[in-house]
């Protein structure tokens, strides 16, 4: 085979294989394909963690969004008081016509867990805080208190998901 055809050949291949993975990626994170049990695998390197995800959720996306924090007492009482990322891992079915359940990770460094465990801010109207889904060297990952209010379609699926603890944490 002439190089006048394997060029275009790999061309085409290139093309391919960037749509079939287009869904799927974020900057700066990765997607990592497939685990030997079939699910999906979000891997986070700028933060250190692994989430999975199952098969369904195949071309599923990631946002980032910001989460806040209010004080609580003194000059920062009701004013943000800390803030952070937060990723939204969206099922590919989601449509604003019928939007589905996201999986939000909102992500701490150990130094604001620990401030707003010990009270010196809050997150959102919710009695209670975010729990923890994991950590490392560096942070906290924690899921939203009351993050599925709305109840909106997948939330039951969401529920499976997070209840088999998906999230794998690794030091950076």
């Amino acid at each position: 085979m002439s190089s006048d055809t394997v060029l275009p050949i790999l061309l085409i291949m290139a093309v391919i294989l960037s749509g079939i993975y287009a869904g799927n990626y974020d900057a700066g994170k990765e997607f990592s394909g497939s685990n030997d049990g079939g699910s999906l695998i979000y891997l986070n390197q700028e933060f250190g963690f692994k989430f999975y995800l199952p098969a369904a959720w195949q071309g599923y996306s990631v946002l980032e969004t910001v989460w806040e924090g209010h004080g609580v007492d003194g000059e920062l009482q009701g004013k943000i008081a800390a803030s952070g990322p937060q990723f939204l891992l969206r099922h590919p079915l989601w449509t604003q016509e019928v939007p589905r359940q996201d999986i939000p990770i909102m992500v701490f460094t150990l130094d604001q867990w620990e401030s707003m465990q010990q009270g010196r801010f809050h997150i959102g109207a919710a009695p209670i805080g975010p729990s923890e889904l994991g950590r490392n060297n560096g942070y906290v990952f924690a899921l939203p208190a009351r993050y599925n209010f709305a109840f909106p379609a997948g939330f039951e699926e969401v529920e499976q998901i997070l209840a088999a603890k998906p999230l794998l944490a690794f030091d950076i």
